[in-house]
């Protein structure tokens, strides 16, 4: 099963048919605004596991979309939604989770649901050479008819889901639905659905409130996003222009990232009113009506988020290149992912030095166990069979993003003091081996609370 762009297919027919990467256009300044330093962070992304390689993938990548990531890769978007979450249903006290089934269509009122459509299928319509241009037309919307929906959206779920929790809340306003999962989107210009990771929370609450609760939920998210970057003023909002506006909304603000191509959106919050409520409930008002002061029709405000492409944002936005001389006045490009801490996919890389022993691998071993135990995440780097100098080590660990750099000696067997090095500073500390798990765990836990 696959999903087929149909409108395209329908307008070229042929006796084969021909698969075609859907690419994005870009604006006309991403040719003048640093393009070596994007290219360098996707060859960085390809190298060190965040993405798999392929120039389809990456292209998907590029565009914000749903890819095939790799083991770091994986890492960061978990992070990423992890933190989503916490801040999303820990920042009111009336925020639930739902998880509404993905094979339903949530397309907006008017416009055609995306179907999966069978390959095959479609290939032996398409050949069909008997078929006027008016039979074929219909024979597709036969099999269309046929063929299971997806959801392109998060929204509509929430809104089926408004009733079933109003026992939980006692009808009462405000509250929220927050719910995360794949949908399909088109891509810009080309009609071709891809994944994307997205995040949405829709609130319900008064009309006279609605205006506040927009305002208030853009500040909080834009703070969300400038919480976690290595430079805060690339993320801002804007107003949605009225021309832009969706049909159900009265009002929007987006939440943007300034990319070297140019600004794209990460988060779009809308002021929806409640006809699409209404509608998803065949206008009963009866069963709708909810207490804020009095009763009243919810309306609704929807936060609508792209992860893939806030992956790429936070990527993009912590990668730097800084040069350096060695002793022997040598020009070096130190290139560092500086992820936040509590987004950084590997926090501690596990190191021995020249020579090392088996005492030194089951000392390392020790201390992975605990470190996987207080839930910090690892990179085994003693089990590498390569010899590779201190240098490289360094280099490959700031290109990964890791935090911390724990290399075991000989010492560490004598005295139980070990090196710790810092990705963001590259000091080297001496520290006890009883003290390295704590120190880390505190580093991380005062970089979240800030």
């Amino acid at each position: 099963m696959l999903t087929v762009c149909i409108r395209r297919a329908l307008t070229k027919r042929s006796s084969s048919l021909k698969n075609k990467h859907c690419s994005r256009t870009r604006s006309s300044s991403s040719s003048t605004e640093d393009p070596d330093q994007f290219r360098t962070l996707l060859q960085l992304c390809v190298d060190r596991y965040y993405v798999s390689p392929g120039q389809v993938n990456t292209e998907l990548f590029q565009r914000g979309m749903c890819c095939n990531y790799g083991p770091l890769g994986t890492e960061l978007r978990r992070n990423l939604l992890d933190q989503w979450w916490r801040s999303v249903t820990r920042s009111r006290a009336q925020v639930f989770g739902i998880n509404t089934n993905s094979g339903l269509d949530r397309t907006a009122e008017g416009q055609g649901p995306l179907r999966i459509v069978d390959y095959e299928n479609l290939k032996q319509l398409l050949e069909r050479q008997e078929l006027s241009k008016e039979q074929l037309i219909q024979e597709a919307h036969l099999l269309l008819q046929r063929c299971p929906s997806v959801r392109t959206n998060l929204l509509q779920g929430a809104l089926e889901q408004f009733v079933p929790t109003l026992g939980v809340v006692s009808r009462k306003l405000p509250f929220g639905l927050a719910e995360t999962g794949l949908c399909l989107q088109p891509a810009e210009g080309s009609g071709c659905p891809a994944e994307v990771t997205q995040t949405s929370l829709v609130w319900f609450c008064s009309l006279h409130t609605s205006s506040q609760w927009l305002d208030h939920w853009t500040r909080q998210r834009l703070k969300w996003w400038r919480k976690f970057a290595l430079s805060p003023s690339d993320f801002s909002s804007s107003e949605v222009p009225p021309e832009e506006l969706e049909q159900a909304a009265s009002r929007g603000v987006r939440i943007m990232y300034s990319f070297p191509w140019g600004q794209e959106s990460l988060e779009t919050l809308w002021n929806r009113g409640n006809a699409e409520l209404l509608h998803t409930h065949q206008g009963v008002r009866s069963k709708l009506q909810c207490r804020d002061g009095r009763k009243s029709i919810p309306h609704v405000v929807s936060i609508t988020g792209n992860m893939d492409r806030g992956m790429l944002a936070f990527l993009s936005n912590s990668l730097q290149q800084l040069k350096r001389q060695d002793g022997k006045q040598k020009l070096l490009q130190r290139k560092v992912l500086k992820l936040h801490p509590v987004l950084a996919p590997v926090k501690v890389a596990l190191d021995i030095g020249k020579g090392a022993t088996m005492e030194q691998r089951q000392v390392c071993e020790g201390l992975l166990l605990e470190f996987l135990e207080a839930k910090i995440s690892t990179w085994p780097g003693y089990l590498e069979t390569l010899t590779t100098s201190l240098e490289q080590l360094n280099a490959k660990y700031d290109e990964m993003g890791v935090l911390f750099t724990v290399a075991i000696g000989e010492n560490t067997l004598e005295s139980g003091l070990l090196q710790v090095r810092s990705r963001d500073t590259t000091i080297k500390e001496t520290m006890h081996i009883s003290e390295v798990k704590n120190f880390i765990s505190k580093y991380i836990s005062a970089a979240d609370n800030i």
